[in-house]
């Protein structure tokens, strides 16, 4: 009994200094949040809020992912002359006359993306005086349940939010211990076209989405806004009393609360949404009997219930990854707290672990099978023309927001961007020919919930270094692969990845087209965003057979040959690809050691640019390996080390990826440090450069989701790759983390690895095989052969 005593003792031990509970996985704060970068983002992949944690009043700011302005766009209207632009373009380039090219290819444009909405706010207004005490404002990544909790005049109130993926509703429960009771009123608005009314015993808001919205950055130009309500979207959101001991009055367009001790609101929206090709106002759904659908479903529902369900369903998930990197001792402190100290040049890993955490949090929050895939803000925005039209940028944010989806063992969170894959297809293959003339299917630089494909630019007002950019579609599809590579799932292969990648193989092999040296090159070309100098001195951005555009074009060649072998399908398209691989110009080395960017070996005209996308063959790429090119992948380190890991949020975490692929822990981590910034603070604002707010939400800046979900991967690629034909552990461990612990990331071939490690030297590591098959496992020098079966774990002894 003494032995057992002492070993729950030591497991107690283990578990408040190693383990993920408590405040390991909260974000914590000692008052409310005073901006929408303060305040805790909840979400269930279709519905989402943002909890302020106001005392006295409180706005919950509310989001439903198929709210966009505008409606579906016949792309066979688009710029139909574009095409004839071709030819001229393609001249003045093999002409070396790239200002020509630069001016023609505005020519070759269509209009800007729909942006993403916000619904409105639920407010409330909470009646009492005094000065609140002890509070408390916290997010529970774990059970995804937001809670706020303060003291008045001696009764505590407690204020509890989550939103349930199985019921489809937001719930919201308060109560109040003491001589006082709840006294309040609630209340919908919205930025958009709406109205509120009272009706079968709810408060509800109807509204209409804009049937178009100019991008912000195109500042108060006329018709930034355009409303046309027999058209637009329509959406509704409904709010009703679930249960309460106090009484409860709908006057107005308020609902007024008295008296209670605990009262427990549930809220439903929806939007008249009926797909990517359906006019939303003309063949919409219908929102309200969608909206009361859901809320009837869990209205006849225990709270206890409601919660159960929904922290089951959450964690699920959730619990397929832990990780500890040390340092507990510091997760008694507030988060505002923890990211000051980190900036400050102090030690929090358990801090980086929570960020890891938050990571995945978000992307089960805002990307379910079914749903919509992320955008720039995944699905919290407050703006009626928010940054960037929140809409999906293709050159890069977009894919960064999957990244670590698969090695974080969300592979069904992944599910959304396929499917958006398969829609923007469809209209990318009426562009293709419009554009170019091109079999298969492209798209460009923007999209939106309708799919558009087409560059953007408002047919000649966009620069081309970003406007005409024709790689997205390419890019993309390498995401099908590796959700095959990580699954092995043959029927996805099959059924859905193979077409869509032969469709943007088939577009590469219509639009590459021979250069004076006879490789095969994209005519015309950019570098996304950035400007190179050529050697007469002009700053440019079309050229032919940028770097950027050929190792995409390459990563899908090699992933496409692999899936028609395995599926031994269109030998002929085999032949093809494998005489146009041949053909693709090999990557160049710089007089400066670098990678090239250009086809020539021309400077930029800002050496420190944040786009790196002529470093996608090593990351998120694969034709760039530290043991099959080391050449290359020196020079593209040479490369990292001129750009600098100084950045915008989003691209410090491509940096960290990129690091994490060179196996350079102490660069990586690095990279770390600079993204840990607070946002807010004055010199970081100075400098425009990334960093997190105090809700650990990143900011390029302003607030983008995607160095949340890039910086994630980044974490797991320095503790797990397994792109190079073996399963790799930690590859590249900073001497900031000695020991730790992380359990459940997955390597591609459907391998799940546990693995600890003291003083920086690896203690244990088990392998669980999904599919069955044989692996081999790399540490440090040594690799280990394994022939496994599926359904079974292993112990890996080096």
């Amino acid at each position: 009994m003494k032995f057992v005593f002492l070993l729950t003792l030591l497991c107690a031990f283990k578990a408040i200094c190693f383990g993920q509970e408590n405040n390991a996985l909260k974000l914590r704060y000692a008052k409310p949040a005073s901006q929408f970068e303060e305040a805790l983002p909840v979400g269930n992949g279709r519905l989402a809020a943002m909890i302020y944690g106001g005392v006295k009043t409180e706005r919950i700011s509310l989001n439903e992912g198929t709210l966009w302005s505008g409606g579906p766009v016949d792309a066979t209207k688009v710029n139909p002359t574009a095409h004839t632009y071709l030819k001229p373009v393609r001249a003045a380039l093999f002409n070396e006359n790239y200002k020509k090219a630069d001016s023609l290819m505005r020519f070759m444009q269509g209009p800007y993306s729909e942006a993403y909405m916000p619904l409105g706010n639920l407010n409330f207004d909470f009646n009492f005086t005094g000065t609140p005490k002890n509070f408390s404002r916290e997010l529970d990544i774990q059970n995804a349940i937001a809670k706020v909790s303060y003291e008045v005049n001696g009764t505590s109130y407690t204020r509890e939010t989550f939103i349930s993926h199985p019921d489809q509703v937001i719930l919201f429960k308060l109560t109040a211990k003491g001589k006082d009771k709840l006294n309040f009123s609630c209340n919908f608005n919205s930025k958009l076209l709406s109205r509120g009314q009272v009706k079968a015993n709810a408060l509800m808001m109807k509204g209409w989405a804009p049937v178009h919205t100019e991008p912000n950055y195109r500042g108060n130009i006329r018709n930034a806004i355009v409303n046309d309500t027999s058209k637009a979207m329509r959406f509704v959101s409904i709010l009703k009393v679930l249960k309460t001991d106090g009484k409860q009055r709908l006057s107005d367009t308020s609902l007024y609360i008295n008296n209670a001790t605990e009262v427990v609101l549930v809220l439903s929206m929806a939007t008249s949404f009926n797909g990517f090709d359906k006019a939303p106002g003309l063949q919409g759904k219908d929102e309200v009997a969608l909206a009361t659908a859901y809320l009837n479903r869990a209205f006849g529902k225990d709270y206890q219930i409601l919660k159960t369900r929904h922290t089951k369903d959450f964690r699920k998930y959730f619990d397929r990854v832990s990780i500890q990197l040390g340092d507990t001792e510091f997760e008694k402190l507030s988060t505002t707290e923890r990211l000051n100290r980190f900036a400050t040049g102090k030690t929090d890993n358990s801090l980086i672990a929570l960020f890891y955490q938050y990571s995945r949090y978000l992307l089960i929050s805002s990307s379910r099978p079914g749903g919509q895939a992320t955008n720039l803000q995944a699905l919290w925005n407050e703006m009626v023309r928010p940054p960037w039209s929140s809409n999906y940028t293709l050159n890069i944010n977009t894919q960064m927001n999957y990244w670590g989806a698969e090695t974080g063992n969300l592979t069904e969170m992944h599910q959304p961007l396929m499917d958006f894959i398969g829609r923007i297809a469809k209209t990318g293959a009426i562009t293709a020919k419009n554009y170019y003339q091109a079999e298969g299917w492209v798209s460009h630089h923007n999209s939106d919930l309708w799919a558009i494909s087409n560059p953007v630019g408002d047919y000649g007002q966009g620069h081309p270094c970003w406007a005409n950019w024709q790689m997205s579609g390419v890019w993309l599809s390498t995401h099908l692969w590796e959700h095959f590579a990580f699954t092995n799932d043959k029927a996805f292969l099959k059924n859905q990845a193979y077409a869509l990648m032969k469709g943007a193989v088939d577009f590469c092999l219509s639009f590459l087209v021979a250069d004076k040296q006879g490789y095969l090159v994209t005519a015309p070309s950019t570098s996304p965003e950035n400007i190179y100098i050529s050697l007469t001195g002009y700053k440019g951005a079309t050229l032919y057979g940028s770097t950027a555009d050929m190792a995409m074009i390459r990563e899908l060649f090699v992933d496409y040959l692999k899936a028609s072998e395995i599926l031994q399908l269109d030998a002929a398209t085999q032949l093809k690809v494998k005489a146009a691989l041949a053909k693709l110009p090999p990557y160049r080395i710089g007089k400066k050691g670098n990678l090239q960017e250009w086809y020539y070996d021309w400077d930029d005209a800002e050496p420190k640019h944040r786009h790196v996308s002529h470093l996608f063959s090593l990351y998120p790429g694969q034709t760039i390996t530290t043991y099959g090119s080391p050449a290359l992948s020196k020079a593209v380190q040479k490369t990292l080390e001129i750009k600098t890991n100084e950045s915008t949020g989003w691209a410090i975490t491509w940096r960290i990826n990129l690091w994490a692929r060179l196996q350079n822990g102490a660069m990586a981590y690095n990279a770390i440090t600079k993204l840990f910034r607070n946002a807010n603070d004055p010199e970081v604002k100075k400098s425009g450069e990334g960093g997190l707010y105090e809700n650990l939400l990143s900011t390029c800046p302003p607030f983008q989701i995607d160095a949340n979900f890039g910086g994630g991967a980044g974490i797991a690629e320095m503790l797990l790759q397994s792109h190079q034909g073996y399963i790799e552990l930690l590859p590249a461990l900073p001497a900031e983390w000695p020991k730790g612990e992380v359990k459940g990331l997955v390597a591609r071939g459907g391998y799940v690895m546990d693995m600890g490690w003291k003083d920086g030297q690896l203690n244990y590591a088990k392998i669980f095989s999904r599919n069955g098959g044989n692996c081999e496992v790399k540490y440090g020098a040594k690799i280990k052969k394994l022939s496994t079966m599926a359904g079974q774990t292993y112990h890996v002894y080096f």
